[in-house]
């Protein structure tokens, strides 16, 4: 039995119109709907605008021998738009590809954003970053990875990415959480999943790399 009995579901929410507003890398568009309530009577018409994109998966890489992480540092339009630094401590991620797996989008995105592969993946969680304004899933996960050859600058020329790879101790990730270095949600879970399992985890990929 699920820990929360939902009352509700996808049958109690009627879409009557979308518009598209601008599409362009992403898309922006406007929906007209209702909604039950929890007093069992139907909204009334409401319209709200929302950030359309598509899931996405992102990665931390750990080496369980060395009990290191690799983080990523690059460059965030949003985030020079505050008073800090636009380049940001991130995870390897990519935006999923229409039919392919989020297994498969992590491995290939840790070979384009750090030169890396990835031997045995661990989900970690599903979740949205921000449903209330955009449609975007995560799929976070943990992996098994060698990394004592990995470090370098990498990216794709033709999406403009210009990525450094930081391979560090993982007490050193979680100073940089702790002070702030480390402010993007998807790092902060990853790091702090990891703080509570590594252990575990420790015990289960270097048993399997034998």
């Amino acid at each position: 039995m699920p820990l929360l009995e939902q009352r509700y579901g996808a049958d109690d929410f009627d879409l009557q119109r979308r518009e598209t507003c601008y599409e362009g890398f992403f898309s922006f568009q406007r929906f007209y709907f209702k909604h039950k309530r929890f007093d069992g009577s139907w909204s009334e018409l409401i319209e709200r605008e929302v950030f359309v994109r598509g899931s996405a998966t992102c990665v931390l890489p750990y080496d369980p021998r060395t009990d290191q992480v690799l983080l990523i540092e690059q460059f965030r339009v949003p985030a020079a738009l505050d008073s800090g630094s636009p380049w940001l401590v991130e995870l390897v991620a990519g935006i999923n590809d229409k039919g392919e797996a989020p297994e498969a989008i992590a491995r290939r995105e840790a070979i384009e954003e750090a030169g890396i592969e990835l031997s045995r993946l661990e989900l970690i969680c599903e979740y949205y970053p921000s449903p209330g304004a955009c449609t975007e899933k995560v799929f976070l996960f943990a992996a098994c990875a060698d990394l004592s050859q990995a470090g370098g600058v990498f990216g794709l020329p033709e999406e403009h990415e210009d990525i450094l790879s930081h391979v560090v101790s993982f007490d050193k990730a979680v100073e940089w959480l702790s002070d702030g270095v480390i402010n993007n949600a998807a790092a902060i879970m990853a790091i702090q999943w990891l703080q509570i399992n590594r252990l575990k985890m420790r015990k289960k990929w270097t048993s399997v790399e034998d």
